[in-house]
């Protein structure tokens, strides 16, 4: 068993948080805040009907905008609260439960690898460190040849932005683009976000 995430034990210690930030987000969408900047990025960078894996999936607002685009979407998450509200929002993707930190879709049947892979919502800073090298290293293996995966998250959150690219350099990714935000502005040393594109090596 890999050691449990920082959004595992927020969880553990508050179990009505999940339901919070479930509600949180469909209230969002309901006012129309705009939640899908991520996906579009990802939906740029791939051809229709690709296969898209999103990593720390959460209810699913990313993957499910991509599904309805018409790609074909699995979304992953460890909050079985998240992916049962993925799975009743946006019934068009593929949504299972499971640790990043142990990822092997091959082993439940989902045997192809992905185009693209999404990984939003400061989802690598809830990961527990011991096991941020091991989730991109996993994340890897489910890449195409000429796949990309796409991660973001912001800084002051735990994990140096010069750690995360060292730790996907030793997962075997290397970093064709960085940038600062979900609209293409390029990174600089004073950003505040780092959004990677990264590729098998």
């Amino acid at each position: 068993m890999s050691e449990q995430s920082k959004w595992v034990q927020m969880t553990q210690a508050n179990p009505q948080h999940s339901h919070w930030y479930v509600e949180r987000f469909r209230k969002m969408a309901e006012s129309g805040a705009d939640l899908v900047g991520e996906a579009r990025l990802v939906d740029a960078m791939v051809p229709r009907g690709a296969r898209i894996l999103d990593a720390g999936c959460g209810p699913g607002r990313h993957g499910g905008y991509l599904a309805e685009r018409g790609h074909t979407v699995v979304g992953v998450d460890v909050d079985p609260v998240l992916v049962a509200a993925a799975q009743e929002d946006f019934p068009g993707a593929t949504w299972v439960v499971e640790d990043l930190a142990e990822l092997d879709l091959p082993a439940r049947g989902i045997a192809e690898p992905f185009d693209a892979i999404l990984c939003a919502g400061n989802v690598m800073t809830f990961l527990a460190t011991s096991t941020r090298r091991e989730v991109l290293r996993r994340m890897a293996r489910h890449l195409t040849h000429d796949g990309r995966a796409v991660i973001g998250f912001g800084a002051d959150r735990g994990y140096e932005f010069d750690d995360f690219l060292g730790d996907a350099v030793a997962a075997g990714l290397v970093a064709d683009h960085l940038l600062s935000t979900w609209d293409l502005r390029p990174a600089t040393e004073d950003s505040d976000f780092l959004v990677a594109v990264v590729r098998r090596a």
